[in-house]
């Protein structure tokens, strides 16, 4: 401070300094992460591309109603991610998910917001003790980041592909390359 004027910082700033301070009075540390999930199969659905001048694209489309999801959840503030491949959206699942959401994060809180989808909040699903779940309001997508994950995954690698089976799909799935700045990048 110089003169008296005030020392703005940003909200991020602020956020940083706020995480470094509770990191060095030595509370378990407290993460923010946003979770959904997205369904990859082998149906398409044709997109539009470039082609010459006078010609008409050839673009390949099918219609095999086969899935993989991907339970995703990602920490905007510092990139930070955990992805699984399962092969259902439901309670089991998710529980799987979040057994590993917690290994993967041992000792520290939890607080996971997702959507409303049914199996979030099912009488079957087992929290663990380190996650505190709440929810963003129904049919506002827009308001969880890793929806732009999803997006940025269909454009890398789903756009006019047909795949000839399954192990294609989860092969094509780009989460193992999306480093911690990228994702700070797409869901900041």
């Amino acid at each position: 401070m110089k003169n008296g004027e005030a020392y703005e910082i940003s909200e991020r700033q602020r956020l940083e300094i706020e995480a470094a301070q509770i990191e060095e009075s030595g509370a378990p540390k407290v993460r923010l992460m946003f979770q959904d999930e997205a369904g990859f199969g082998r149906i398409n659905k044709p997109k539009s591309c470039w082609c010459k001048k006078g010609w008409r694209p050839s673009v390949p489309c099918h219609h095999i109603r086969k899935y993989r999801y991907v339970y995703g959840a990602i920490e905007p503030l510092t990139g930070e991610s955990h992805f699984l491949i399962m092969p259902n959206c439901d309670s089991g699942c998710m529980n799987v998910f979040l057994r590993a959401l917690c290994e993967a994060y041992p000792g520290e809180t939890i607080l996971l917001c997702c959507d409303g989808a049914a199996w979030h909040k099912s009488a079957k699903l087992l929290i663990p003790s380190n996650i505190r779940l709440f929810f963003i309001p129904s049919y506002t997508p827009e308001m969880n980041p890793i929806e732009q994950i999803w997006k940025e995954i269909r454009l890398r690698g789903f756009r006019n592909q047909i795949f000839p089976s399954l192990n294609k799909v989860v092969d094509r799935l780009s989460i193992r390359n999306l480093s911690a700045e990228t994702i700070r990048f797409i869901s900041g």
